[in-house]
Order: C-alpha cells, then structure tokens, then sequence
C-alpha cells in the first residue's frame, strides 16, 4: 500500500483526504494551513482536512511557510513518501518538496486543463458561463498547473448551479479521481499526457470585480452572481447603500412583455427597477434582458427571499442601482 503524504486545506481537500484513508492507504502525515483567527471573538479556526485528521488521528504539519522552510522540507524526506497528494493547498511548492516522493506530486484540479490554470477555476468557469468542466489529476511541476495530466473527468455545470453547488459536487468526482489515480500509479499503469500549449488562467478572485456592471447583458449579471455565490456575492448601490444579490434569473424583454405587458422598457436606463413590490418581485433593466431578483441582502442585513425582503424594505419603481 502507497504511503502517502496529504496536502490540502478547505471542504473539498478534506474529500479527498476521507476518500484516501477510507481505501486504507497508509496517510503518514496532513499538511495543511496554519489555523486563523476569526468572527467577534478572533477564535482560532481550523481547517476541515485538519479537523478530519485530529479525528483520525493523523499526524499533522502547519508551516506557515513551505518554499525555503528546509526544516519542514527534511521532515518530509525523512519520513519519505511514495506519493504527495495536494489538493487545494494554497500555496506553490519547491521543486525540492515535489521530488521527494518515488512516484512523484500529484494534484487534483477542479478544471478540465489546460483550461482555468490557477486559484479559483470553479468560479470562473460559472462567472465566464461555461456549460462544461471537470476534474484533472496531474504530475505536478514548478509550473501553475502545468504538469502532465493523468485523468480527466468531465462534468456539465447546471444552467443555475452556483458555484458553492459545483464546488461540493467537483469536490466529491475530485476525491473518486484521485482514488482511480492512485490505483492506477500502484499498478504501474498511470497514463502521463503532456498538456496543450493554448490554456486560460483562473486568478484569484477580487471584490472589485463583485460589483454588477447593470450595462452588461442580464445572462452575463446572472453568471456572476451565482459565480461569487456564496463566496462573496455580487453587490450593487441603491442610495449609497450596499446591497448583495445572491440570486437572480435572467429574463428576455420578449418574455417579460408576456406577463408584464403594461410595464413600458423604452426609455429606460440600465440598472432602473422596472418592477418592485412583495407581490411579483423586484425586476432590473440591464444592456439586454431583465434581471429578476430571488434572493438578497440588504446592508448590515441577512440573507432574505426577495418578496419577504420588499415587506419590510422600499425600493421604489424608476430608482438605479449603480
């Protein structure tokens, strides 16, 4: 059975970590990241791949630092992995770390690559609409998810799935892959496919790029806020207050001039609520289409279903949100 060293912090490290040590690999040590403080009371947090590990009694490693951290690089080579698994770690590490394992550093990717190298490809992939991604298991290198690739699962993004929603379903196809690779490096029958020299990049998300241009189309709007859902969440302004949308449909102006055959869109500017009252809902012009909101939050306020929000909230027909 493979030794093996585990790399990974968040929810969908710790699939993949559960998934391992249920196959009885023999896991002889979690590297995760250092706990941080957090909420009112600054109490220290702890990642899921080290709560899981505590409960199983794992031996754990939480360097603030792995590039140039030659104590924590010897460890390592002293307790001599066949195989590294990172997944979702969050740092980029030394060739001299990666080299250490027998059968190499292997990393699992939420993207089906080359497309979406980088930190957050499962946002991307819902802000930029996409219908198609996966999961990757590859070699590492010194690269940014540039290694040889070994398996490729392909997976459709629902027309309104979020990306929290994708992140918990790629996190489980994610943990399975990783398994098929593991058994596949065992048997000696692990495939090694270099990558294409045409990619796209994943950055790290911002909360500059949160803020909904109502001048884009109403397909574009949608995506981004089930994109940043529930990272973060698309905000606008009404009244120089922020306001977060954490979902919306977006709708035609043909359609809408179905059921709203009264409401007047001549005229109008992008971003102007058509429609707002706690009976049908609260309705935005954008470049092209209607946003209509489901869900948002008020500032200082907490998550609400639109029409329970319009209650107790005014949001008066012709006002803008910038």
């Amino acid at each position: 059975m493979l030794k093996i060293l585990f790399m990974g912090t968040p929810d969908f490290a710790k699939e993949s970590l559960e998934a391992l040590y249920n196959e009885k690999y023999d896991i002889i040590g979690v590297v995760t990241n250092p706990d941080k403080p957090k909420g009112r009371g600054m109490k220290l947090d702890i990642s899921p791949v080290k709560e899981f590990a505590i409960d199983k009694n794992l031996r754990i490693f939480q360097p603030l630092k792995v590039r140039n951290n030659i104590e924590f690089i010897n460890e390592i080579k002293y307790l001599n992995p066949d195989v590294i698994c990172v997944v979702a770690y969050g740092k980029i590490l030394p060739k001299e770390l990666l080299d250490i394992p027998k059968y190499g550093s292997i990393n699992v990717h939420g993207s089906l690559l080359p497309k979406y190298r980088g930190a957050a490809p499962i946002q991307w992939a819902v802000i930029n609409g996409e219908n198609i991604t996966g999961i990757t298991t590859m070699y590492m290198d010194e690269g940014m998810d540039t290694g040889d690739m070994i398996l490729r699962e392909e997976v459709t993004i629902g027309e309104d799935e979020t990306t929290g929603e994708l992140w918990q379903r790629l996190s489980k196809i994610g943990a399975q892959t990783l398994v098929k690779t593991m058994k596949l490096i065992e048997e000696g029958n692990a495939p090694r496919e270099k990558q294409p020299s045409e990619f796209t990049l994943a950055p790290m998300l911002n909360k500059e790029m949160a803020k909904i241009d109502w001048n884009k189309n109403a397909n574009e709007i949608k995506n981004l806020v089930r994109g940043l859902n529930p990272i973060m969440g698309a905000y606008t302004f009404l009244n120089d207050k922020k306001i977060k949308l954490w979902k919306v449909t977006n709708i035609t102006e043909e359609d809408f001039y179905v059921f709203m055959p009264n409401v007047e869109l001549k005229n109008k500017q992008n971003g102007q609520v058509l429609i707002s009252n706690d009976k049908r809902g609260l309705y935005i012009k954008t470049k092209n289409g209607i946003i209509s909101v489901e869900e948002i939050q008020g500032e200082n306020s907490k998550k609400m279903n639109i029409k329970d929000y319009l209650r107790g909230n005014k949001i008066e027909e012709g006002e803008i949100l910038n």
